[in-house]
């Protein structure tokens, strides 16, 4: 555990620092629009890209993971709705809260904390994950959140339009850069390469900086107290739900013979993916899309704040050795 501890702690604490630089004036709101776009557009591709060079294509695009954690997504989607659709809450915000508890913090978060946990070939299943709730997981909550909008079609028309913004995200882009260079084996210049690597490097500590800057962001910009009851329990099944059910399915996926489940390394990895708290940046679209920002903000901030005991904890459970 001390050693787990001394991976997660760091993490958390350059969140906390984001925050607390927020909060004190120290960092102007201002400048948070300007801090995400450079780890969102410069650093994490870079990041990203340099991992997909090498990484094998068949890792990145590994058909078993993509299935079973796409399917867990949609059991955490429709859970997640099931259980917090109200009078209280609309379907609009049931689907932010469902986009929430599916989607982990893998890019800005999980990428370099499962590569330092578990080591480089985490990078693999990670992205494949980035990937998925890219792609799909938030195209459908999306979707969703926008069904009840007048005019037959408005859901696709919804779900379109995130793919759309899927597509302009540069991510995506970079894994496929990475992939292509897997592939073929070419490789940057070296000053290219060079500068690639330093944008690379400064994306771990920027971007958890980053969340906390976010997170506070977030909260300041609420427009409503919520209740306990109506958050906790959704920041619950994000770091306790979502991890379960991708163990539980991988391990009755691995029961069903050789090569349909995951490894058990790719399992513990997809598990620790699941286990990550909420995307921090949902609680932007929250609040473009009109739903109730102060609830998304809160949940993503539980959750978080939750999850240097409850991520930390699982990866013991599951015999991770840290470092």
């Amino acid at each position: 555990m001390q050693a787990i501890l001394a991976v997660t702690l760091p993490f958390f604490a350059l969140v906390l620092c984001g925050y607390l630089a927020a909060r004190a004036g120290v960092l102007q709101e201002s400048a948070i629009p300007g801090l995400n776009g450079f780890v969102l557009f410069f650093a994490l591709p870079c990041l990203l890209l340099r991992f997909g060079m090498n990484t094998p294509v068949a890792e990145l695009l590994d058909p078993a993971l993509l299935g079973l954690y796409l399917l867990v997504a949609l059991l955490m989607v429709g859970a997640t709705i099931a259980a917090t659709l109200s009078a209280r809450v609309r379907l609009k915000d049931a689907a932010f809260g469902a986009l929430v508890a599916a989607f982990p913090n893998t890019g800005f978060m999980g990428v370099p904390l499962l590569v330092a946990l578990l080591g480089p070939a985490a990078a693999g299943p990670v992205i494949c994950t980035v990937l998925a709730d890219l792609f799909v997981t938030s195209s459908l909550c999306l979707g969703l959140a926008r069904a009840h909008d007048a005019g037959p079609g408005s859901a696709g028309r919804a779900a379109r339009q995130a793919l759309r913004g899927a597509l302009s995200n540069p991510l995506p882009w970079a894994i496929a850069l990475g992939a292509l260079a897997s592939s073929t084996g070419l490789r940057p210049p070296g000053p290219l390469d060079a500068v690639i690597k330093m944008l690379a490097d400064a994306a771990t500590p920027v971007a958890l900086f980053t969340i906390g800057a976010v997170l506070w962001r977030a909260g300041r910009h609420a427009h409503s107290r919520t209740p306990v009851a109506l958050y906790l329990p959704v920041a619950a099944f994000k770091l306790l739900l979502h991890p379960a059910l991708v163990w539980g399915l991988g391990r009755a996926a691995q029961a069903l013979g050789p090569g349909i489940g995951p490894s058990d390394f790719q399992l513990q990895v997809l598990t620790l993916a699941a286990a990550l708290p909420s995307a921090s940046n949902v609680s932007l679209l929250a609040e473009r899309y009109g739903a109730d920002n102060g609830r998304v903000a809160r949940i993503i901030m539980a959750s978080t704040a939750l999850a240097f005991l409850s991520f930390s904890g699982l990866a013991w459970l599951l015999g991770a050795q840290g470092g």
